[in-house]
């Protein structure tokens, strides 16, 4: 057996074990990563993958995904407006919804070519300058917006949390934010803390380096 579908079933049944009501989707992340080395996994059926930049991921994914329509491809890095377009064009979902003007120009965008995304809002948990995101105290005003006034599909939150050994206690903030707004999906954990994630109902994680290999 190929080493990234034998990592990718490892990982897989981790999860079935740690989830009590529906299996969590795996996204692998391929970011940085040639087709070679991410058809495999395609190949074996996995269908969700996940790329931070719309300029590689059309690259990579534009042709790939007119032939096989089964593929679900999610952008989970930040997505500047300029190139909201694109991402409509191409990805199935966003992950990093993280400022007014950027879900202005995802809803005209969609309307324009008449497609309709799935998105999740991304949470800035630990209140990082440096990191994207809205702060929990706006989530309320911001969903409102995206959802009732844009009609954007918002289907969960996702969080990056702060890199300061308190993850549980994000995920739970992030779980209950969730759980407040009555939404089902809830992006949360990676390579590191995936499993962490899942015991906080997490519904999709999004893994890369434990699939993949660490990146060059």
């Amino acid at each position: 057996m190929d080493t990234i579908i034998e990592r990718f079933e490892k990982i897989k049944s981790n999860v079935k074990k740690l989830s009590s009501d529906k299996q969590p989707n795996i996204i692998a992340v391929s970011k940085t990563f040639s087709l070679n080395k991410i058809m495999p996994l395609i190949e074996y059926g996995h269908t969700h993958f996940g790329e931070n930049k719309v300029q590689e991921a059309l690259a990579k994914w534009k042709e790939l995904k007119l032939k096989r329509k089964n593929l679900n491809l999610h952008m989970i890095g930040k997505l500047q407006s300029n190139k909201a377009k694109s991402a409509v064009e191409l990805f199935d979902y966003i992950h990093s919804l993280d400022n007014q003007k950027l879900a202005d120009v995802l809803s005209k965008s969609q309307k324009n070519i008449n497609r309709s995304l799935k998105y999740f809002i991304q949470v800035n948990i630990g209140n990082e300058i440096q990191k994207s995101g809205i702060p929990a105290s706006d989530l309320d005003a911001f969903y409102n917006y995206c959802s009732k006034e844009l009609d954007l599909n918002v289907i969960g939150l996702m969080v990056i949390p702060p890199n300061d050994k308190n993850t549980k206690k994000y995920f739970e903030a992030v779980c209950n934010l969730n759980n407040s707004l009555a939404l089902k999906e809830l992006s949360m954990g990676m390579s590191a803390d995936y499993e962490e994630a899942v015991n906080y109902q997490s519904t999709y994680v999004r893994i890369g380096s434990l699939i993949f290999g660490s990146r060059s």
